[in-house]
């Protein structure tokens, strides 16, 4: 096992070793702060309650997939008028919460999900020693425009097919024309889903179709 600090997926994370495991990975076993910042009360503390540990995936390295095994203290508020007893440090810089990855890695995959799709997206990100499903992908996709669009005003959409599985399967894809960006992702192209999702969002002025029947028929039940 060799230490490095430079395999630190960010601040705030020490490396306590590296290791090349049997399936020709790497595994980084890493540590949080030393100290925790009480997210109430914004004060540090030593009083360790207990211990939490997280497996991320990280960028690869030449080509092998590299897992962050990181061990972070659940640590216990000082500060006795706070109503938090407890809390773990959260580090939003390097992974958000619950997250399987690294936020560098999620970036990569919402990029190459916006420009690929799901399967081509699949098959590059396991050639570059980042694999990640299908699934995976689109459900990055879907966080993503959930999160940009949360509190936009949504004024211009163009609307379009999305292949979930090519002359099987289609959904519909909507995307911000202003902000070029996808807002959601419909399970299937029906006119009932496409007229439900322009009925949730009033703020839209007009609608871009590339002829698609359904798009149209929708945009024409919800102006009535």
């Amino acid at each position: 096992m060799r230490t490095k600090t430079k395999w630190s997926p960010g601040p705030g994370v020490k490396v306590l070793g590296v290791a090349l495991t049997d399936d020709d990975s790497w595994v980084v076993s890493a540590a949080g702060p030393a100290f925790g910042i009480c997210p109430d009360c914004r004060r540090r503390t030593r009083n360790r309650h207990g211990w939490t540990n997280r497996s991320l995936q990280d960028l690869p390295v030449q080509g092998k997939t590299v897992t962050v095994k990181l061990r972070l203290s659940r640590w216990r508020c000082a500060y006795q008028k706070c109503e938090r007893q407890t809390f773990t440090e959260r580090l939003p810089t390097i992974a958000s919460p619950y997250a399987r990855r690294t936020r560098r890695v999620s970036e990569i995959v919402g990029l190459l999900g916006h420009r690929a799709g799901g399967h081509p997206g699949e098959r590059l990100m396991r050639r570059l020693g980042m694999p990640v499903s299908d699934d995976t992908i689109l459900r990055q996709l879907k966080r993503d425009a959930a999160l940009a669009h949360c509190d936009a005003t949504i004024r211009v959409v163009g609307i379009d097919d999305w292949s979930w599985r090519r002359s099987w399967r289609y959904g519909t894809v909507i995307v911000d024309l202003e902000r070029r960006s996808v807002v959601d992702i419909l399970e299937d192209r029906s006119v009932a889903s496409a007229a439900r999702w322009l009925e949730r969002h009033p703020s839209v002025e007009i609608v871009s179709r590339d002829r698609c029947a359904p798009a149209t028929a929708g945009a024409a039940s919800r102006n009535g």
